[in-house]
């Protein structure tokens, strides 16, 4: 499937947001796992919010997809085969993240802190292993919402303000051309 420059541009955003995400996490410096067993004790219920917010947009999302598949299908203008596929890259991009943050939020609370068989240095290891997670999942979800905002533009462009000379809205032209 191609890539529009829409979603390009909804990729790079997301990839900044996550490098600035985790520029601030590794600037805490280097700890011991002593220090990083406090922080995870410290940082699971932020987590574990964070992880059903995350679930909870991409639901919600989801659902609201199906709203703009409706608006879509029954508006006059008609659509190109192109704004479906981009539907379609959002509805994927969100499910993966939608399963990534349950996943997450399930391995999350499992009670690691609690155990005395996990060595302390392990604990470094996790402790960036949730980091990098909880970064990965907010720059999808961005991902996510920038690609759903530059089609609910285009909607709007074509719908609302009848721009049929969209590059997604077909013209009569392009429905004879088709037609043949």
């Amino acid at each position: 499937m191609a890539v529009s420059r829409y979603t390009k541009r909804a990729i790079l955003g997301g990839v900044i947001s996550l490098i600035i995400i985790l520029l601030g996490s590794f600037l805490l410096g280097k700890l011991s796992g002593y220090e990083a067993k406090e922080l995870i004790k410290n940082s699971i219920s932020g987590a574990n919010t964070l992880y059903n917010t995350i679930a909870l947009a991409s639901a919600t999302i989801l659902a609201l997809l199906l709203t703009l598949l409706g608006i879509s299908s029954s508006s006059k203008t008609k659509l190109k085969e192109e704004h479906y596929l981009h539907v379609l890259q959002i509805a994927k991009l969100d499910t993966a993240v939608f399963i990534a943050a349950v996943m997450s939020f399930l391995i999350l609370n499992l009670p690691i802190t609690e155990s005395d068989s996990v060595p302390d240095n392990w604990f470094n290891t996790i402790y960036y292993i949730s980091l990098a997670l909880s970064s990965i999942l907010s720059a999808g979800l961005i991902v996510v919402v920038l690609m759903l905002y530059n089609t609910v533009v285009s909607i709007i462009k074509i719908i609302g303000l009848g721009m049929h000379d969209h590059p997604l809205a077909i013209v009569e032209e392009d429905e004879k051309s088709e037609a043949d």
